[in-house]
């Protein structure tokens, strides 16, 4: 099988993004996990998939797999690509798409400034709905990783997200406690770690863990969690900019109850073809 590709990237965070909609695609976990690596295959964080809607009431479908081949809910840095993809491919020329996910819908505008807004939905607060296995909701939660006693927030962004306080994000121990937390025992689907910076009120560090791909540059749906626990914790207000080493994204979150909105680039890196 030969399909067609194009290399895209949110803020150094890569993907391969596979038009579904005029190709036939049906790929297995093997196969994601070829084109994911960056060795023998394409390479990249995630692969996205277009599809067509399942009903009318969406433009398109959006699907995320990580470079493990697993499948995913949500990723914000891949929504902006998504968006990208469909207006560069002539598959749609809206300013507003509705967008279908595996964990509900999203809405992306684009901006006269080139960057495009992402309608990344409500959080998710209860432990049940992130998921998280405790007792009872809370800002902040007591955890051991690795010998280790931890404070953490947790949240759902149509993924689950635990976010971490450092002082220097340079210094954080990302390469240990991040695959230590992500399959902590606590978190039964495996969770996206961020290590947060706080620079001021409105303006965050922050280095992500992401379930299934290992640290990348950027996480748009971890940019979020973090703003949102930061605000929740009283130590943030929106708009919140957060710095990842891939570059800036900007956050905004009313609190409780209100959609979280993410404002950032996309950009087309090459288009190619891969026998499968």
């Amino acid at each position: 099988m030969m399909l067609k590709f194009t290399k895209m990237h949110g803020l150094g965070n890569d993907f391969v993004v596979i038009d579904a909609v005029r190709q036939e695609v049906n790929l297995n976990r093997e196969q994601v996990r070829h084109i994911a690596d960056r060795h023998f295959g394409v390479g990249c964080d995630q692969l996205l998939l277009v599809e067509n809607p399942s009903n009318d009431s969406a433009d398109f479908r959006y699907r995320i797999f990580n470079a493990d081949g697993g499948e995913v809910s949500q990723c914000g840095n891949g929504a902006r690509c998504f968006a990208r993809f469909v207006h560069e491919q002539g598959l749609s020329d809206k300013r507003e798409l509705r967008v279908e996910t595996k964990s509900g819908r999203l809405v992306l505008k684009f901006r006269e400034d080139g960057n495009i807004t992402v309608n990344m939905g409500v959080p998710r607060h209860e432990p049940a709905k992130i998921p998280l296995l405790a007792d009872c909701e809370a800002k902040s939660y007591s955890i051991e990783v690795e010998g280790e006693p931890l404070q953490i927030g947790a949240v759902s962004m149509g993924n689950p997200h635990a976010v971490l306080l450092t002082d220097n994000v340079d210094d954080a121990p990302v390469s240990t406690i991040g695959p230590a937390l992500e399959c902590h025992a606590m978190f039964p689907e495996r969770v996206n770690v961020g290590f947060m910076q706080i620079v001021d009120i409105h303006h965050i560090r922050l280095r992500v863990f992401e379930r299934g791909s290992g640290e990348t540059l950027a996480c748009g749906s971890g940019a979020c969690g973090a703003a949102v626990v930061g605000i929740e914790q009283g130590l943030l207000k929106s708009p919140v900019q957060v710095d990842l080493p891939g570059g800036s994204l900007s956050i905004s979150w009313l609190g409780r109850g209100e959609v979280v909105f993410m404002t950032g680039s996309a950009v087309t890196v090459f288009e190619g073809k891969i026998e499968i």
